[in-house]
C-alpha cells in the first residue's frame, strides 16, 4: 500500500530535527518547529470538530501556515481546497460552495472577503501567516474518502466550476516518479517556492516535493518585485528553480537592469506555458544553465514529461515519468505510431480518474482509464514528447490558462453585448493577454472600461481582457463558424 504524503513527510522531518527546512522573511526554520506548527494547527482543527472526510478551503499565499494547515489536515483524514485568493469574489464562492468545505481560512489580506463568505453560511477565518489560527466554529458537511488530498479548481468562473481531485496515492506516484528526474538533489538543496500554492505545479513541485525529498525551500508570499525575489534567492542560496515563463521573463528583466545573479542554482524547471525560445540562450547566459521544460496538468497531479538529465533533445518537453502511459489517437481513438500527430491521452498512477461533482465533464475527458488532454501532440521513436496545439481554445496568460469559451460566456451576459469572441494576444512578458472582440447591440453603448469593471466583478483578475475592440461584425467561415485568426493583430 503506497504511503501517505503526510506520513512521508513527517519522517523526513523527524530526522535531523535541528535541520533547516525552509526560509521565510529572512529567517531559516527548523524541521521542530515546523512540526511543532503543524502539531498546533491539527489541534486547533481537532477542537474545532473537525472530521475525517471534511475539506477546508484555504485561501492563503505561500506561506508556513498554508503548508502547516495543509499537512495538519491531511494527518486527520481530510481534503484541502487551495483557492486563488484574488479570484474574485464570485468565483470563490462558487468553488467554496461547489466543494461543500467545512470552513474557509483565509488572510489579512483578504479581510473582505469574510464577511461575504460567512453571509453564505460558510465559516471563514483569518489566520497569521506564521502561526495557528482561532478555533473554528465549522459546519456540518457531507464526508468524501479521506483518500483525497486536494481538490484543485483549474477553471470556472460562474456555472458548475471544473475540480480535480487528487488522491494520496496520485500524489504519492507523482513524486515518486520524479524522484528519478532529480536523483543528486539531497538536504543542502533549496527549491524556490514562488509559484502560488493554489496552482498544482506550485503546491505539489516547490512545496511538497521537496518535503518529501528532504531538501528545503524558500518561501515568498509574493514574487514581485522580482528584483527582491533575486536578492532573497542569492542570500538563501537557492539552487532548483521550478518557475513559469512569465516569473523567468521578469528575472531576466531584472537581472538586466542590474540585479545580482543568484550564483547557487543547479536547476532551472520551467512549465505551465509556451517556452520563447530565446530563453534559452538567455538562461545560459546569465546562470550558465540550461532549461529543463517540461510538460504537465493539473488532471496528472502536475508534470507527466521531463527531460532526462543530459539527455535533452531541442523542441522536446521531454520524456514521461515512470508511472504514466501515453497514446496518440487520431479522431477516431485509433492508436497512431510513433511520430503520428493526434489526441494525446494519459494513464498511469498518477492521473486522476474523474472530475469532482461533474459527470458530464468526466464522461467527456476521461475513458476506460484513460484521460483526453485535448492536446494535439506527436512522440518519437525515443519517447520524446513534442506539443504540436491545442484542441480547446485556450490561452496561457503569465502560466495561467484561460478559457475564451469562460471569458465569452461572462462578457455575453452584459445587457449591452450583442456578440464577443476572445483571442490571446502575444506579449513577451506574459505569454499572451486577453483580447476580447465586441459587436455591441443596435442602439445600445458601453465603453471598454464599462466592460472590463464588469468582468472583474466576476472572474479572476487574470482572465479580465486587457484590451477590448469594438467592431461591427463578425469575421465567419461559410458555414458560419468565427474566424478568430482574423482578430488576432498586435495592437
Amino acid at each position: 500500500m503506497t504511503p501517505r504524503i503526510e506520513s512521508k513527510i513527517f519522517e523526513t522531518l523527524d530526522k535531523m530535527p535541528n535541520e533547516p527546512v525552509f526560509c521565510w522573511q529572512n529567517t531559516w526554520w527548523s524541521r521542530a518547529a515546523f512540526h511543532e506548527l503543524i502539531d498546533e494547527c491539527e489541534s486547533r482543527l481537532t477542537e474545532s470538530q473537525f472530521k475525517k472526510g471534511q475539506k477546508i478551503a484555504l485561501l492563503l499565499p505561500n506561506s508556513p501556515i498554508m503548508l502547516a494547515v495543509t499537512i495538519a489536515v491531511w494527518r486527520l483524514g481530510g481534503t484541502i481546497v487551495p483557492i486563488d485568493p484574488k479570484g474574485g469574489y464570485v468565483p470563490i464562492l462558487n468553488q467554496i460552495l461547489h466543494a461543500d468545505v467545512f470552513a474557509t481560512i483565509t488572510y489579512i489580506g483578504c479581510s473582505s472577503l469574510v464577511p461575504l463568505i460567512s453571509e453564505e453560511g460558510i465559516p471563514c477565518v483569518i489566520t497569521p501567516l506564521d502561526s495557528p489560527g482561532e478555533i473554528i466554529a465549522g459546519r456540518s458537511t457531507d464526508l468524501d474518502s479521506p483518500d483525497t488530498a486536494v481538490i484543485f479548481y483549474t477553471s470556472g468562473t460562474t456555472g458548475t466550476p471544473k475540480a480535480v481531485p487528487l488522491t494520496h496515492d496520485n500524489i504519492m506516484s507523482f513524486f515518486s516518479s520524479c524522484a528519478g528526474h532529480f536523483t543528486d538533489v539531497t538536504d543542502d538543496d533549496v527549491f524556490f517556492n514562488a509559484i502560488p500554492d493554489f496552482n498544482a505545479y506550485g503546491l505539489l513541485g516547490n512545496a511538497i516535493l521537496p518535503l518529501l525529498l528532504g531538501a528545503k525551500q524558500l518561501i515568498l508570499q509574493s514574487f514581485m518585485p522580482a528584483k527582491k525575489a533575486l536578492e532573497s534567492m542569492k542570500n538563501a542560496e537557492v539552487t532548483v528553480l521550478l518557475t513559469v515563463p512569465s516569473m523567468l521573463s521578469l528575472i531576466f528583466r531584472a537581472l538586466k537592469n542590474g540585479a545580482v545573479s543568484p550564483r547557487s542554482l543547479r536547476y532551472i524547471l520551467v512549465g505551465a506555458d509556451r517556452l520563447p525560445e530565446k530563453f534559452h540562450k538567455k538562461a545560459t547566459d546569465f546562470f550558465g544553465l540550461e532549461i529543463m521544460e517540461g510538460y504537465g496538468l493539473t488532471e496528472t497531479s502536475s508534470v507527466v514529461a521531463l527531460p532526462p538529465l543530459g539527455k535533452k533533445k531541442p523542441g522536446t518537453l521531454g520524456t514521461f515519468i515512470s508511472c504514466v502511459k501515453a497514446e496518440i489517437r487520431d479522431a477516431d481513438g485509433n492508436v497512431l505510431p510513433h511520430g503520428g500527430e493526434g489526441n494525446l491521452w494519459l494513464s498511469g498512477d498518477s492521473v486522476a480518474t474523474s472530475y469532482y461533482r461533474n459527470p458530464t465533464l468526466t464522461e467527456e475527458r476521461f475513458k476506460d482509464g484513460w484521460f483526453n488532454t485535448s492536446d494535439i501532440a506527436k512522440i518519437d521513436e525515443d519517447g520524446y514528447l513534442t506539443l504540436v496545439g491545442r484542441t480547446t481554445d485556450m490561452i496561457f496568460v503569465g502560466g495561467f490558462k484561460v478559457y475564451s469559451s469562460e471569458v465569452e460566456k461572462v462578457i455575453a451576459e452584459h445587457p449591452d453585448v450583442a456578440e464577443v469572441a476572445v483571442v490571446g494576444i502575444p506579449r513577451p512578458l506574459s505569454g499572451e493577454i486577453v483580447k476580447a472582440c465586441i459587436v455591441v447591440k443596435d442602439g445600445h453603448t458601453v465603453t471598454s472600461k464599462e466592460i472590463i469593471e464588469f468582468c472583474k466583478r466576476k472572474m479572476a483578475y487574470y482572465k479580465v481582457p486587457r484590451i477590448i475592440e469594438f467592431i461591427d461584425i463578425m469575421p465567419r467561415s461559410p458555414i458560419g463558424d468565427i474566424l478568430k485568426r482574423n482578430l488576432i493583430h498586435e495592437e
